[in-house]
């Protein structure tokens, strides 16, 4: 393990210098590579370790994008505050569900459908507020500058969304050596022995969510002051849910570098070629050649890219099983 632990060290070493030598695109790509795998972590909380599927979790995104947004904009609210009030908005709502979900134990698809429900019923009713510009959405106002969580060039989100993607691995890594995290996978393998061995599935189940919902509107923040605009098609649509669960699913569902395995091979290969297809008149190819590497990863790599990773490495890395 100790050489594992060096491999990572010498490759986080590699991404802090690796801006040196990039473009600005190709430093766009790896902010949006950071961003998609700090948000597949955050997923990969909740479903990779207790095995309850959310296919909504674009709410917690368009919650913290929103919120910050709106006390930024309203009461000048630097976005750093207003990204913890878009996380206690977020888990309080994740707790809602949750409760609705794990009181009436609703599990595999009725408590997909919930999920879904969720997010649709926040998009509907965010596009029909007018204080945060309804169907339309809303543009931020650029004021660059630390407080404002806003900056020229893409450099500065760079090193950001490479701390989100850190921290929240190191969180969740942190998390799953944890006696919360070792009940947090007896549930997902199997909740009703687990239950019947005395762990409170529902007090676990609640605290995953809670933590899932909190690290995810995080994301939100970031990306509002990234792209400048936000609206609820966007935010809360089920495209971003399904965007952000590709990650760990490809890369390895309830591992801590499977989500950013998935992010590294998925993201520059939807921003490439979607540049590329557009230049030739294609545009919309890049989602057929998205789909098609996530059917191939589900019909043959079912236990995602990082199982062989790990076989290819294990001789040199001595790891075990």
């Amino acid at each position: 393990m100790k050489r594992l632990y060096l491999l990572l060290g010498l490759l986080l070493l590699v991404l802090l210098l690796l801006p040196l030598v990039l473009d600005k695109y190709a430093l766009g790509i790896f902010v949006m590579i950071f961003f998609y795998a700090y948000l597949g972590q955050s997923w990969n909380v909740l479903t990779g370790f207790t095995g309850h599927i959310s296919l909504g979790h674009a709410l917690y995104v368009g919650i913290g994008a929103y919120v910050s947004t709106f006390l930024a904009q309203k009461f000048g609210l630097s976005p750093w505050l207003g990204m913890l009030a878009g996380g206690v908005l977020a888990t309080l709502v994740a707790l809602s569900l949750g409760f609705l979900g794990f009181r009436f134990g609703l599990r595999g698809v009725y408590f997909v459908i919930l999920t879904i429900s969720c997010a649709e019923i926040a998009r509907l009713v965010v596009s029909h507020i007018d204080a945060v510009g309804s169907f339309s959405g809303i543009f931020l106002d650029f004021k660059p500058g630390l407080a404002n969580f806003q900056f020229r060039g893409n450099l500065p989100y760079y090193y950001i969304s490479l701390g989100f993607m850190v921290l929240g691995s190191l969180a969740v890594h942190l998390l799953a050596r944890s006696r919360t995290g070792r009940l947090m996978v007896a549930i997902r393998e199997d909740e009703q022995a687990a239950l019947a061995l005395g762990v409170n599935t529902f007090k676990y189940s609640m605290t995953t969510i809670g933590i899932s919902a909190f690290m995810t509107s995080l994301a939100g923040t970031f990306y509002a002051n990234y792209v400048y605009y936000l609206s609820p098609n966007s935010m809360f649509g089920m495209g971003l849910s399904i965007d952000l669960i590709l990650r760990p699913i490809i890369g390895g569902l309830g591992t801590v570098l499977g989500p950013i395995i998935g992010s590294f091979v998925l993201t520059p290969l939807s921003e490439v070629s979607r540049a590329y297809f557009a230049k030739g008149g294609l545009e919309g190819m890049h989602l057929v050649l998205y789909g098609v590497l996530a059917i191939l990863v589900v019909l043959f790599m079912r236990q995602g890219i990082l199982v062989y990773i790990k076989r290819a490495l294990k001789p040199l890395l001595k790891l075990e099983d």
